[in-house]
């Protein structure tokens, strides 16, 4: 919690995507060493309802970390946004996604009738009101035609693509030298061209999934390309 916390405060400032922070399972791998850990103490928090998870289309093993609280925040937000395009009687959906739907259900994905079940504990459920769900950025269909759905994150499409292009810039960026390797220090200073998110960011998740290694030298932190 305390890695969460620090790498929480360190996300980028960018309130124009209305995105709250969030941490990739890499940055906290590239933190607490154990992995094991990591995904014990990941899993109780989730019971516990502190964080939840979501899985990312950027990368196979890529999920994101998000504050309970800051998502419920992202909820509050759409259902005042969507109020000016729906009635009532659709927005209450918001409502009933936080109260019955998070608490009940902390996993990275639920069945359609699943949903369907947990949402009527508030009142009879309505395609609308599910289609308000998704658009708004909280449920994404796990494939065109499944009945199943990811739970999601708004606004997490433009980091994906600044995840993606940062992730390459870096490691092309170390490529391009003799000897495959920098300074973190140096690293550091670097802004990045394709990315948002900063050189720290991408270095925590690179380093965690162990596209890079960092050996301590006299002259600090060394990152360098793993081989493969």
């Amino acid at each position: 919690m305390v890695a969460i916390q620090l790498m929480l405060a360190q996300f980028p400032k960018l309130e124009q995507w209305n995105l709250r922070p969030f941490v990739l399972r890499t940055q906290l791998y590239s933190s607490v060493k154990d992995r094991t850990t990591v995904d014990k103490e990941l899993e109780a928090l989730k019971q516990q309802q502190v964080v939840r998870m979501f899985k990312l289309n950027s990368g196979r093993d890529d999920f994101a970390v998000m504050l309970l609280e800051d998502y419920v925040s992202q909820i509050d937000a759409a259902k005042q946004r969507m109020e000016s395009k729906h009635s009532s009687d659709t927005t209450i959906v918001f409502d009933w996604f936080q109260n019955y739907v998070l608490g009940s259900s902390p996993d990275l994905s639920i069945s359609n009738s699943h949903l369907v079940s947990l949402l009527s504990r508030g009142g009879k459920t309505t395609d609308k009101q599910i289609s308000v769900l998704i658009n708004a950025g909280f449920l994404v269909r796990q494939m065109s035609d499944s009945e199943d759905y990811w739970f999601s994150i708004p606004g997490i499409g433009w980091a994906m693509k600044n995840l993606t292009q940062g992730r390459k810039e870096v490691t092309q960026l170390l490529r391009k030298r003799q000897s495959k390797e920098a300074l973190l220090s140096v690293l550091e200073k670097r802004k990045l061209r394709s990315s948002s998110l900063g050189m720290r960011f991408h270095l925590r998740d690179l380093l965690g999934s162990s596209v890079l290694v960092s050996v301590e030298t006299t002259s600090g932190a060394l990152i360098r390309l793993a081989k493969r």
